[in-house]
């Protein structure tokens, strides 16, 4: 970084901060994100120099994003951009931060697809699934829903991490589905963890893999795609008449029935892998809002008693 100047093309600058400060200390996925954002600026600015990134250049750039993308999105572009261009002040690059109370514009947002299905739903939609005597799509399904875990740690898990004795899943990888194939670490350290299951999940599964390599996925079978899957979801969903989610989605059904059932935030924190509680009361906001106002009744009726 020291042979850049002033003078430089700030897209050449951003490249080479992305190879010293994020190449090897982030998941390829995140660093694929910030390459991303890369390709953008050589779209949209590719003739700014770093000397004339500021207030006014730097909101026309995020303007000219936001016309193709939505809000959350042009911030997440705006986040990525930040640390670099923080970076270039404090190297004397830039006199002052041209990101300063940058406006974030963006794109009406689409409507959102339904993210989770209540209980009663979840409960028409397994009992749809046609669960034969080997592995497939259909046990998944239904594996995540119980356990709640990521589409790519259920890939990754192979006959070793199901402790039958203890009834417990050990999630301590994924799969590279995107990519090649292959294993790859989990999304953060606290997603290194045990997941509970109930017995009939126990017994269900330790008849499907007993015969299968311990050390292989018991999922994964040639090239996987997301869709695959999220197109098998889809015709059961329909098959049961519950509104139609994604993979993910039971993800969410997951953490929100154990939420409703009372269950702590910081245990379901645990059991989803989020590296914190802030985590999950973000994405679980408007349950935690409805748990809430269902307190404030049972406290109103509580008092009411009293003389």
């Amino acid at each position: 970084m020291d042979d850049i100047n002033k003078d430089d093309l700030f897209c050449d600058y951003y490249e080479k901060w992305i190879k010293i400060y994020k190449e090897g200390a982030i998941r390829k996925v995140t660093l694929d994100k910030y390459k991303m954002t890369l390709r953008w600026l050589r779209k949209l600015i590719p003739d700014l120099k770093i000397k004339d990134l500021t207030r006014i250049s730097y909101q026309a750039l995020l303007n000219n994003y936001a016309l193709e993308h939505e809000r959350q999105t042009t911030m997440d572009f705006h986040h990525q951009l930040k640390g670099s261009i923080l970076d270039a002040v404090d190297e004397g690059l830039l006199d002052r931060d041209p990101t300063r109370k940058a406006i974030i514009k963006g794109k009406t947002p689409s409507v959102k697809k339904v993210k989770f299905i209540n209980q009663f739903e979840l409960h028409t939609l397994l009992d749809t699934l046609e669960l034969k005597n080997e592995i497939s799509w259909e046990w998944m399904i239904l594996l995540i829903a119980k356990t709640g875990l990521r589409f790519s740690e259920a890939l990754a898990l192979t006959p070793a991490d199901f402790n039958f004795s203890r009834q417990s899943i050990s999630v301590s990888k994924t799969w590279d589905y995107k990519g090649d194939g292959g294993f790859l670490p989990t999304k953060n350290q606290s997603s290194i963890r045990k997941v509970q299951i109930d017995w009939q999940t126990v017994i269900q599964f330790s008849q499907l893999i007993k015969d299968l390599p311990e050390d292989k996925p018991i999922f994964v079978k040639g090239k996987v795609y997301n869709s695959t899957v999220n197109g098998v979801l889809e015709r059961y969903c329909k098959k049961a008449e519950v509104p139609v989610i994604s993979i993910h989605g039971l993800r969410h059904t997951h953490a929100s029935l154990l939420l409703f059932a009372g269950v702590s935030i910081a245990s379901v924190a645990r059991r989803l892998g989020h590296s914190s509680m802030n985590t999950t009361q973000k994405t679980y906001l408007h349950i935690i809002q409805e748990l809430e106002n269902r307190d404030v009744d049972l406290v109103m009726r509580s008092l009411s008693g009293l003389s």
